[in-house]
């Protein structure tokens, strides 16, 4: 038992004496908040231990290059005044504060290998980090503006991410939400859809409606919006002409197909006897049964109903300042009514089990052709939406 406790020991001292060469490595590489990190997780544990001491030293050192070198930076910061310096002071001076936030819990630390206690120099950096801030706002918001003065769409929507980059900062700040607004209207490519009826056959106005309806195709595109109608003070860039050239519905089709079906099925039963007339019985002194087959048959109908549409047409892609088209793609589809179903003059028993499920339906009248022609545009509504979501402008 002794010995499982003296390797224990070893153990735990080649861990602590690797995790202070880490540490060490790190501040003598420059890499001083992965040495704070690493130094504070330690002493968590307990600043008190032995092993962990020299961690105290280092945590010291690391701390004091670390804000020597943020103060510097945001110095030389500050002469630039740029949007990305401003974010950078800003930030830096957040880092001064949480790094002390980080050691400030674990005070005081005393290191028996330096004989006192740690020096820690903590300074209340409320006021910069208002005034950064305040500062990285106005340089983002400044920036959105110009971006705003422009008349190109790419443009607009860089000040829409730099206002969504105030809003992470500072939800609420001066005009950012109707900036926001008036950034995403500019920005957006509105789309006009009209739909183009070439087959000389009645479109019903239901399918119209819903092909045109473009909440309901989920397209998640934040920067295009389409517009079954067109709408006032909207400048449409792009149009999709969805153009149908032909409908064709079959006639209603009625076929018929005759079969004989036939099976051998039980008949009841027999008695077994024996070669002196009488009825053999089992051990338990039941009569023997011998079942009775008997051959059946029936003469089944089956019925088949049939009617199908097809639509046929293209999808054509706009540039409506230039009145040229872009590109076009072909578009269709095709729905069929089918109904089966069974009658027989017979014996049920001779019926397959096919013919079972068959003798449950029945005649159903066909569809007109307006609700052929809606069950096609379910189709075409998802075939134009596949080509939507594959083929952006």
């Amino acid at each position: 038992m002794k010995a499982y406790y003296i390797l224990l020991f070893t153990v735990l001292l080649s861990f602590s004496c690797n995790s202070v060469k880490r540490t060490e490595r790190f501040v003598s590489q420059g890499n001083y908040d992965e040495a704070i990190n690493l130094a504070v997780k330690k002493l968590k544990k307990d600043k008190t231990a032995k092993e962990f001491d020299k961690h105290i030293k280092h945590l010291e050192v690391a701390f004091l290059k670390a804000t020597d070198r943020d103060l510097r930076e945001i110095e030389f910061l500050k002469k630039d005044k740029s949007t990305s310096s401003a974010k950078k002071v800003y930030y830096t001076y957040l880092d001064l504060k949480d790094r002390q936030n980080k050691i400030r819990p674990l005070l005081p630390l005393h290191s028996r290998e330096m004989g006192r206690k740690a020096n820690f120099i903590f300074s209340d950096y409320s006021n910069e980090i208002l005034n950064s801030k305040e500062n990285y706002l106005k340089a983002l918001y400044q920036e959105a503006q110009l971006y705003l003065n422009s008349n190109l769409k790419r443009d607009f929507r860089s000040a829409f991410n730099v206002l969504c980059e105030i809003d992470e900062v500072q939800p609420n700040y001066r005009d950012v939400k109707k900036l926001k607004e008036d950034a995403h209207f500019y920005g957006t490519d509105f789309v006009l859809v009209e739909l183009n009826n070439h087959t000389g056959q009645f479109i019903p106005f239901r399918l119209e409606q819903d092909l045109l309806d473009f909440n309901t195709y989920d397209l998640n595109e934040f920067w295009k919006e389409y517009h079954g109608k067109p709408e006032q003070e909207i400048n449409y860039d792009l149009g999709i002409d969805l153009n149908f050239q032909s409908i064709q519905i079959s006639p209603e089709r009625i076929s018929e197909k005759q079969f004989t079906r036939k099976e051998r099925v039980k008949d009841g039963y027999n008695y077994r006897y024996d070669r002196g007339g009488n009825i053999i019985k089992d051990s338990l002194g039941n009569p023997i049964k011998v079942d009775k087959f008997k051959d059946v048959s029936a003469l089944v109908t089956i019925t088949t109903q049939q009617k199908s549409v097809f639509v046929g047409g293209e999808v054509v892609y706009k540039d409506l300042n230039n009145k040229r088209r872009l590109k076009n793609f072909p578009l269709s589809a095709e729905f069929i009514f089918e109904n089966v179903f069974l009658k027989y003059r017979g014996d049920k028993r001779a019926l397959s089990n096919e013919d079972m499920q068959l003798l449950t339906n029945h005649f159903i009248i066909f569809p007109s052709n307006e609700q052929m022609v809606l069950d096609a545009g379910t189709v075409i509504k998802d075939n134009f939406r596949e080509i939507l979501i594959n083929n952006p402008f």
